[in-house]
């Protein structure tokens, strides 16, 4: 990398700190007047000065100020400067991933501590298919997720923060035309605004239940997307690598874990309900998650039987769907889905607690989601 390229990131990263900042204060003085901006501006100017050249003018006059606030001007400060540094965060973050980006796209080698990399290197020692195998068929990762009981942003929080984060994305990403730009921080202005408005802690210390809540809301914009696409990575580089791999099948080595709402040594409010409770909210997640991916898997196979051929697994699946509409009777694939979806949901109405949302779009009927005697 050389200078010049260094310091377009760095700027970039400016640019995206100057970016919520000024989104910030603009909803500051619209939501809580001039003065309130004004106080929040002269402290962040002041501590500029003080940090950078060891101001000690600077210095008192700070101290003097925040001082002489009132109870509740102090807490309006104090929300603004704790909002910053989040947003802050969002952008180092967003800046993180553009480097990464930056050097996978102008690396002649793979980079390190990819995937790509790890593969590379295996070649390159010699490691023979047989023992890479082995490995596969033996090796167990787990993470584990914890209770992290000082954690007490709300869901709603976390929520705004990646939306931000996903407008910072893509503004990064694409070449956006006026009115798609204009679009986009009309997006960033009520993000930041929402942001404002809603209280960073919870009102109440949070239980058990909401803590594994908690811990599963990260289950939706990680683990159940990304391992999906790590094991098609490494799929992928070994068949490229051996063609010996093509045809096999990798065992699931990956198994996430948690000790939320079952760590019944470290924490007394974890009894036989509330494991109960965790198993159930888990296993719901998973459901839930995959029934929504049959349901846009549905929709995009619609491939027609006369334009394809099918294997004789496939078959199998189009015999044993309760799917019998017309409109799909030269769809197998569809039809195979249907089967699919509907065992998933069969399985899930077997367990009240769960209250399963059933999706109906792209065929699958109500007759056919009710279905619970399918083999």
């Amino acid at each position: 990398m050389n200078n010049g390229q260094l310091a377009d990131r760095e700027r970039a990263l400016r640019d995206d700190i100057r970016l919520v900042g000024r989104v910030l204060g603009d909803t500051i003085r619209q939501q809580q007047g001039e003065a309130v901006f004004a106080t929040v501006e002269r402290i962040r100017q002041i501590s500029i000065a003080f940090r950078r050249e060891g101001d000690a003018a600077a210095r008192r006059e700070l101290e003097a100020t925040l001082d002489s606030l009132s109870h509740e001007r102090t807490i309006e400060v104090v929300r603004a400067f704790s909002y910053f540094s989040h947003l802050a965060n969002i952008a180092e973050d967003q800046h993180s991933i553009r480097c990464m980006r930056a050097q996978s796209q102008g690396a002649a080698t793979p980079v390190p501590g990819t995937i790509e990399d790890a593969l590379v290197r295996l070649r390159a020692a010699g490691v023979p298919r047989a023992k890479l195998q082995a490995l596969f068929d033996s090796i167990l990762v787990s993470p584990v997720l914890t209770a992290h009981p000082t954690e007490v942003r709300r869901k709603s929080v976390l929520d705004r923060e990646n939306e931000v984060a996903n407008l910072l994305a893509e503004r990064d990403r694409s070449s956006l035309t006026p009115a798609e730009a204009g679009a986009a921080n009309t997006a960033m202005s009520r993000a930041i605004l929402t942001l404002w408005q809603t209280s960073l802690l919870r009102r109440g210390q949070p239980t058990v239940i909401d803590e594994v809540a908690s811990g599963l809301s990260y289950y939706d914009h990680t683990f159940l997307l990304e391992l999906p696409r790590l094991y098609g990575d490494l799929e992928d580089g070994l068949a490229a690598s051996d063609p010996g791999w093509n045809n096999a099948e990798l065992p699931s080595f990956i198994r996430m874990g948690s000790w939320i709402g079952g760590d019944r040594d470290g924490n007394p409010f974890v009894n036989a309900e509330v494991l109960r409770q965790a198993i159930e909210m888990q296993s719901k997640r998973v459901v839930d998650f995959y029934l929504d991916e049959l349901h846009l898997l549905g929709a995009e196979l619609s491939l027609d039987r006369a334009r394809v051929s099918i294997s004789a697994q496939l078959q199998e699946l189009v015999g044993r769907s309760p799917d019998a509409s017309p409109r799909r009777a030269a769809e197998p694939y569809r039809q195979a889905v249907v089967g699919i979806y509907a065992r998933l949901v069969a399985t899930a109405r077997a367990q009240p607690a769960w209250a399963v949302t059933v999706r109906v779009g792209f065929g699958v009927s109500a007759e056919a989601s009710h279905q619970r005697s399918i083999p």
